[in-house]
């Protein structure tokens, strides 16, 4: 079922039922429960996380993928059965955007991706034995080499 909500950077907007994603624990840092997932454009790289309670809390995201092509979500035996998410590829991942005036230091939060099953999601802790909380957006997944 459609929902209106207000934003303060997008105002009044009419919301799809399959748009809102419940986090049963918040978001790391910010709070908010309940968040309506926005395209602003159709084929655009980016989105929006907007809380559907608090006009103020918008947050950029985007799919680490379409950046990091070989990013990988990790998770522990005991995140994965808190968060009833067994297998990361059957969830949607996002990450959140860190935006910056100087677009080389825009960055993705590789380190705490989201995931969204069913209309529910989570911000989880990556394991992975790389992935930084501020990656570089634009430096397309340089991982460290091996010495």
């Amino acid at each position: 079922m459609a929902e209106t909500i207000n934003s303060t950077r997008f105002g009044e907007l009419e919301v799809p039922g399959e748009a809102l994603i419940d986090f049963p624990e918040g978001m790391i840092g910010v709070g908010g429960h309940r968040f309506a997932l926005l395209e602003r454009e159709e084929s655009g790289a980016f989105k929006w996380l907007q809380e559907t309670a608090e006009p103020d809390l918008a947050l950029p995201v985007t799919d680490p993928f379409t950046f990091f092509p070989d990013y990988e979500v990790v998770l522990s035996d005991e995140e994965a059965e808190r968060i009833g998410v067994t297998d990361p590829a059957a969830a949607q991942v996002l990450v959140v955007v860190r935006a910056d005036d100087d677009p080389n230091r825009i960055s993705a939060n590789l380190l705490a991706p989201i995931l969204v099953a069913a209309g529910i999601g989570h911000q989880v802790m990556n394991e992975a034995s790389w992935a930084p909380l501020r990656e570089p957006l634009l430096s397309g997944g340089r991982r460290p080499v091996a010495a």
